[in-house]
């Protein structure tokens, strides 16, 4: 909004469309308060204009007739031409109450908060601030308390995109992209495909505009014969189902640019060109009643030939959005695809108004019960979010659990249950109830057991076999590495599993964690213990560990944070010494060495240090420097303590080996089992040594060429849940003799 320098405005600005629009559903008592509110909004507006020099009351209304499209009702309308005038002419909610109402002056006060909501796309990572998180959270609460609200904004956005042209291009990009990430998925989620198609256009034309153009120049040159065809296979189409007795309207659909360009990405991985996208060329049928769906189905399969894999029933199954149709693509006319959508005209409405086709504020409480039923998961969205402990949680179930893919699956009562694509079995029960989550022991997908870390495609059957005897959940359910759960409801049932328990309980469990995970990495606790207070912010060492115990606090994210700290040490400037050198990079990429130039650097082959090690050099007399790490024996039982130099780690560029020790129950498989962890982690594995022990178990030392300390506790937890596998844990070389001057040091297999 700017208040304008110079010149009145050029035409006056009417209500008459929002009106015309608005009578057409609405009672004629009700259209006053339409008039009252354009009144009082044009009066307040006096004086203010656009950034593309137009009166700024042009914006409230052209808002106003995107939500009469809509056919929302009064109230909202009226809504929608305030919308401004509490942010920007100072007038007080209360006075808005007054004149129009508690609900006008609430949908207002909404959407004045949801217009200062900082949207920056980059902070919707929770990992990246918590206020981004906090602002999420309450424009989603104001959506699940009265869905005008963000059916509303979508309208004034649409209507902001329509005229950014008059914006700088930084500004531009900015809004399309908050556009792109945050309301075309909002818009989509809510089904209002009407609005979302256009968004999604209009944020595309700005962040890509030589793609944009090339798309547009590409359907105008096809143009004509895109009609052409298009004509002559509604005029077949329409004969045969006459013929059948089915009474239909047959229409050409329009493409959108945005969804074009989607589709030519996958098609360019496919070695597939413009021509062979096969929706280019579409139809739309309506017919009465969702039989009718069914026998125009079967007419248009026996008249031309379906593609096979381009069939989708999505009235047997209807989106979460509501949207239902039935979607073929054929070999059409001059063998072209050809794509189909049939559906009744019901079924369209909800497709272009989705949600709000539904949302109605009617006379009598029988329909807004329906209606709340079909839009269960907002609903659902307010039980969530009441169980999350911090706004970070939220904005997590938000990204994993409302924008991402869903899959659908049945329950064996033959009930569709909807979850973010990548769930789990355990994501399935938890959905269900928390208890059955609690109590699960297994589960069978169509009829067989499959692992409960498995992911759940649309049209699987799933049972959950339960123990009432169960003592809880496992916390190996909480490590993200073992792939057990996907989404933040089901994690922060676990984690309020595990607050319940005995204090003591969780200390011991998660000193137990700990030392396990830094064992694992060659760390020492005790050297750790303050600076791990101060990573996670806590200031008692109990508190700690006992919110490792019931998962507050993961062992994947000690390993990964003291990694990025280390990391960040190595690029400090190291504490000035006496008589000291420049450091000088030696040796390859990954290692300086300090107090030395010019001289070749190994690494040990007793200790094989990883990158996040503590290390030391031993200064060699024809060899350079040798690397290893600080708590290798070699170097402990060292006498020439002046041959002892400082290393640091640089810039890490390759891999290093890691040798470990794997104790196990000897079975058919069980090598394989452990190769194929380490391939799925691409990691190389040579020097493989398997021994058996006599008693049925066997010992297995390997080593693995890994990139650091992050990744070798990833792959070593995922090693430790193999079946069989007693323990896991990385091993270094005793030594017997001192250290060689010439040779390199033999490679023992001997644990510590």
């Amino acid at each position: 909004m700017s208040v304008s320098p110079g010149e009145p405005a050029v035409a006056s600005v009417t209500i008459d469309a929002v009106l015309t629009r608005a009578s057409q559903y609405l009672p004629a008592e009700r259209l006053d308060i339409i008039r009252d509110a354009f009144a009082f909004a044009a009066r307040h507006h006096e004086g203010q204009f656009r950034k593309t020099g137009d009166p700024y009351i042009t914006h409230p209304v052209a808002v106003a007739e995107l939500v009469a499209n809509l056919e929302l009702d009064h109230l909202a309308i009226a809504a929608a031409l305030l919308h401004d005038v509490q942010e920007d002419c100072g007038v007080r909610n209360e006075e808005i109450a007054e004149r129009f109402g508690p609900r006008v002056a609430k949908l207002v006060e909404a959407l004045t908060k949801l217009d200062k909501l900082p949207m920056n796309v980059a902070d919707l990572d929770p990992m990246r601030g918590t206020t981004q998180a906090q602002n999420l959270r309450k424009m989603f609460l104001a959506m699940a308390e009265d869905l005008s609200v963000v059916l509303i904004k979508l309208c004034d956005r649409l209507h902001n995109m329509r005229t950014l042209w008059a914006f700088p291009p930084e500004k531009q990009r900015r809004i399309a992209l908050e556009t792109q990430e945050i309301f075309a998925p909002l818009a989509s989620r809510l089904g209002v495909w009407q609005i979302k198609w256009e968004l999604e256009d209009l944020a595309f034309r700005y962040l890509e505009p030589e793609k944009y153009r090339e798309i547009a120049e590409l359907l105008a040159s096809k143009r004509v014969t895109r009609e052409r065809v298009i004509a002559e296979a509604s005029a077949i189409l329409k004969e045969h189902l006459a013929a059948a007795g089915i009474k239909a309207e047959v229409t050409g659909r329009a493409k959108h640019i945005y969804s074009i360009y989607q589709k030519m990405r996958r098609y360019s991985a496919q070695s597939k060109s413009f021509d062979q996208i096969y929706d280019l060329l579409a139809m739309r049928v309506f017919v009465d009643t969702v039989s009718e769906c069914y026998h125009a189905l079967g007419v248009i399969h026996a008249l031309w030939r379906p593609i096979p894999g381009q069939f989708d029933d999505y009235i047997g199954n209807p989106k979460d959005s509501m949207y239902q149709s039935l979607h073929t693509t054929v070999v059409g006319p001059g063998g072209r695809p050809l794509e189909i959508q049939i559906r009744t005209w019901e079924m369209h409405r909800v497709a272009e108004y989705g949600i709000a086709a539904h949302w109605r504020y009617k006379e009598g409480g029988k329909q807004a019960g329906r209606d709340e039923e079909r839009i269960a998961w907002l609903r659902q969205l307010i039980e969530w979010q009441r169980d999350l402990a911090g706004a970070d949680e939220f904005v997590e179930s938000v990204k994993t659990d409302i924008f991402h893919d869903q899959v659908f699956v049945y329950t064996p009562k033959g009930d569709v249950l909807d979850l973010p694509a990548g769930a789990t079995p355990l994501d399935f029960a938890y959905r269900i109830h928390t208890d059955l989550g609690h109590q699960t022991v297994g589960a069978k997908v169509n009829g067989r057991m499959v692992a409960l870390n498995s992911p759940l495609k649309t049209g699987d059957v799933v049972e959950i076999l339960r123990s009432r005897t169960s003592k809880g959940p496992s916390r190996d359910w909480l490590n993200q590495n073992l792939g057990y759960i996907r989404t933040a409801h089901s994690r922060e049932k676990i984690r309020q599993w595990f607050r319940k328990q005995e204090r003591a309980e969780n200390i011991e469990r998660g000193r137990e964690m700990l030392e396990k995970e830094l064992k694992r990495l060659g760390w020492d606790v005790a050297e750790r213990q303050e600076q791990l207070l101060q990573l996670f912010n806590y200031s008692n060492w109990d508190d700690f560990l006992a919110a490792i115990g019931y998962g507050g606090v993961s062992t994947n994210s000690i390993a990964r944070k003291v990694a990025a700290v280390i990391e960040r040490e190595e690029a400090e400037e190291p504490p000035e010494l006496p008589q000291k050198q420049e450091p000088a990079k030696l040796g390859g990429p990954g290692m300086r060495v300090l107090g030395v130039g010019n001289l070749l650097t190994t690494m040990a082959r007793c200790c094989n240090p990883v990158p996040g090690d503590q290390i030391i050099g031993y200064v060699t007399r024809s060899r350079g420097v040798t690397v290893h790490r600080a708590d290798c024996l070699n170097i402990l039982n060292e006498a020439e303590r002046e041959r002892i130099v400082e290393v640091e780690w640089g810039t890490v560029t390759r891999t290093y080996p890691v040798s470990i020790r794997i104790d196990a129950w000897d079975r058919v498989g069980l090598l394989r089992d452990i190769t194929t962890v380490v391939t799925d982690e691409k990691v190389n594995m040579v020097g493989v040594r398997t021994v058996e022990n006599g008693d049925g178990s066997v010992t297995i030392t390997t080593t693995l060429e890994t990139t650091g300390v992050e990744q070798l506790s990833r792959l070593l937890a995922r090693i430790e849940i193999v079946r069989g596998i007693r323990s896991v844990e990385r091993v270094q070389e005793r030594r017997r003799k001192p250290l060689p001057e010439e040779a390199p040091l033999p490679l023992r297999r001997t644990a510590t």
